[in-house]
Formats: C-alpha cells, structure tokens, sequence
C-alpha cells in the first residue's frame, strides 16, 4: 500500500468516525425529545425566588434593529423590579444610541431601570461586557446581542433552571432562532444549520454528557462567578467559545434551558455569511489552540472532551471531507475523460480496479447524506412550523451548495489563522456583522 492510498482509507475512515460521534449526538436528542415532548409544560409556573438580574445589550452601529431588541427586552415576563438594563451604544456611528433612547424614554417604560451608556472603549463586545460586569448590581447578568428579540418568557425559563442547581450552574443558555428566514434561500439555510445545531447538537450533548456551551447571545451568568474567573477576554473574535472554555475549566456546568427562546436577524448576503463565519471560525480555532494543552494536563474530563471535538470536527474531519472531495471530483474528472481517451488512468484506486474505491466512496457519500437529512429532519420535527416539505426540499438542495460553502470558510479561516501566527500580524480584527431592515 502505497503513500496515497493510506492517505485514502484514513480520509474515509475519519468520515466514519465522524458519522459515529453525529450518531450518537442525534440519538442522545432523539431520546431528550421524545421523554421531553411528553411533559414540556404549556405555562409558565411562579419561581420561588426571582433573583435581580442585570441585563447587557452591546450594540456596536445597530441602528436598524436595535428598537425592536429593546422593546422585546422590556416586555419579558420577569418582575420588573428585578431587572437592571445596561444598553450600551458601543463605538457607534449611526443613530444606535437615540433609537435606544427612544425606547427607553416611553412613559410605559419608566419603571424599568435602564442605563444608556455612550461607550467609546476598547475590546469589541468581550470589552462592553467587562465593563458592565464592573457596575452590575445583579445576582446573574444576562446577555442579548442587538439583533436578537427574546420571547417574553426566555429569561423566566433562564432562570428556572438556574434555581434548579444554583451551586452547580455557572451559567445557563436558551435557543436561538432564525427571525428571517423566508428571507431568501441563504437564510433558509442558515436556519436549517440553526435548528439543527441547537434541536439536535446542543440538546444530545447537554442530556448525554452535561455539556453546555454558551452561544452569543441569550444567557445568564452568575456576576460573583464571572468575576472570580477573571471576566471576558477583551478583544477575543469569539467570546463567548472562550468564557465556556474558562466555565469547564472551573468544574461548574453550562446548563441548557431548551424552551428558552431569541429570535436573531441572520445574514442575507453571502458576503455578510462569508465575514460573519469567518470570524467565528477563527475565533474558535483560536481558543482550540490556547485550550490544546488541556488534552495533556489535569483538566476535568468535559474540556477535554470539548477540546477533542473541536479539534476533530475543525481540523481533523474537515480535513478528511476535503481530501474525500479531492479525491471523488478527480476521479469524476479522469473517469470522464477516459470514456473518450482509454489510456487515461483513474488517479486514486484501490486494489487492481476501482471497485474498491468506488464502492468506499459511495458508501461514505449515502452516509453522509444520509445522516445529515436524518439529523435535519428530527431537528425539524422537534420545533413547531418547521417541518415543511419547502425545508425538506431546502435541506437536501443544502447538502451540495451551503455545507460545502461551509467547509471552503473552514479551510480559508484555518489558513489565516497561520498565517497570523507565521507573519505575527493582528488577527483579531472585528467584523461587524451587517443588519438587514424587515
């Protein structure tokens, strides 16, 4: 067996590890929702206690749907009483800070104690949070980016489970939605790849191993704790990745509260979806790379897990995908080719012929494909509205077009990140992501 064809079976049998730990996942998930559905209560029961909670709102130029996020965070079904508002209109250049105002300011609101604050700082988002962890007054402080809309019962879910655990849970998060996703294909996309990260990803790792991880907006962390690990990073692309590394390395849990829900504006252009995940991809590979050395030390056992499967899901799979579609397109290419020009040989084979390969690679090409409808489709039937034959038709059109533009952002992000380090430049610049009008 020669260099290139080891190279071959470990590429299909990474795939297959892959496929492995995506089975696991989904069948965790599957069986959360189907002891869950049963009993997921339809009304909001009084807590026994309501802890003061500081909400955050970072808002950095986001003039066309701050209002609206405002407005939404006004309305929660929490006692006002126990709410601190920080808003804060970070760096801005646009109209940020008087719509805010403009909220904030109607007689109905007057009760609800609110600070707008002009920031002119640095750190990016991580940096607003820091500084609002300096001045707040609440037990936990609650975060909602500009764009997302809770539901009015999303902080009360929050903090339902929060009380369930309180010594245990560092920090509890809910679910994001796409708010526009009829908005064109790429935004159908997106919110297939949402409804799947959080109905079956977050779900099936939170109820097989209590493992949590904070997403970008839409959670709550306790403020003594936040402080006493040190805060947010200032400037980190990804902050929210790197706090939950920091929450794990502590031993206490990420809970997840599934029927807390935010409604959050995706990007509608494929250059803002290409910036936007690019960012995140970096930022991720970034702390990967600063948690790397938990694989080896005494770290509790969850990082370790989260530090295996970042590196193997960014890395290591995403590498074998890209080798298996180098692989099939190049044998696409030359088989083609040799239906007109019988000397041409198929560049990659196993064995004496192709029968080996072929059957390989279409084995792994099934699975694939498979496994990814069977994870879209669960995740699709677990949310109200969703399972439509127009998502199911938008899913499977996906699988050749938005996941491979995916793994092209994964490759270029891995690359710059190198890059950053080989040629020492700064590779922390923000990408603000751009906000659509509805």
């Amino acid at each position: 067996m020669n260099f290139i064809q080891t190279i071959m079976i470990l590429a299909i049998i990474s795939i297959w590890i892959a496929t492995g730990l995506g089975l696991m996942i989904l069948f965790s998930a599957t069986h959360f929702w189907l002891t869950t559905i049963k009993k997921e209560r339809q009304k909001v029961f009084r807590l026994a206690t309501y802890p003061k909670i500081t909400i955050v709102v970072p808002a950095h130029n986001e003039e066309v749907v701050i209002a609206q996020t405002i407005e939404s965070i006004m309305n929660l079904n929490y006692p006002k009483t126990q709410l601190e508002l920080l808003l804060y209109a970070d760096n801005c250049q646009d109209d940020t800070y008087n719509q805010i105002i403009s909220v904030v300011s109607l007689e109905k609101y007057k009760h609800i104690s609110a600070q707008v604050i002009q920031r002119t700082g640095t750190g990016g988002k991580a940096g607003v949070l820091n500084d609002a962890l300096s001045i707040a007054t609440g037990e936990w402080i609650c975060v909602y980016d500009a764009d997302a809309m809770p539901e009015k019962n999303a902080l009360h879910f929050l903090v339902e489970k929060a009380l369930e655990n309180p010594e245990k849970y560092g920090a509890v998060f809910g679910r994001n939605k796409t708010r526009n996703y009829k908005q064109n294909f790429l935004t159908r996309c997106i919110n297939l790849e949402i409804v799947n990260t959080q109905r079956i990803h977050h779900v099936g790792l939170w109820h097989l191993f209590k493992i949590g991880r904070i997403p970008g907006t839409n959670f709550i962390i306790k403020t003594d704790f936040v402080k006493h690990i040190g805060g947010w990073d200032n400037g980190a692309l990804t902050e929210d990745t790197a706090i939950s590394f920091k929450i794990m390395q502590s031993g206490k849990l990420i809970a997840l509260a599934h029927n807390s829900e935010a409604f959050q504006q995706e990007p509608e252009t494929v250059s803002a979806y290409y910036h936007q995940r690019k960012r995140w991809a970096k930022g991720n590979y970034q702390v990967i790379l600063d948690n790397f050395k938990h694989l080896f030390d005494r770290s509790v056992w969850r990082i370790k897990w989260e530090v295996f499967y970042y590196i193997s899901t960014f890395f290591w799979f995403n590498a074998a995908i890209v080798i298996s579609d180098i692989i099939f397109v190049a044998n696409i290419v030359t088989w083609g080719i040799s239906m007109f020009n019988p000397s041409t040989h198929i560049l990659f084979t196993i064995g004496s012929n192709n029968i080996e390969l072929a059957n390989l690679l279409m084995i792994n090409w099934f699975l694939m494909v498979g496994i990814y409808l069977l994870q879209i489709n669960i995740a699709l039937a677990s949310q109200f509205g969703q399972l439509t034959v127009k998502n199911l038709s938008v899913a499977l059109i996906s699988y050749v077009t938005y996941a491979q533009l995916f793994i092209v952002v994964s490759v270029v992000s891995v690359v710059s990140v190198l890059l950053d380090h080989i040629l020492h430049r700064d590779g922390t610049k923000w990408y603000k992501t751009k906000r659509f009008g509805d």
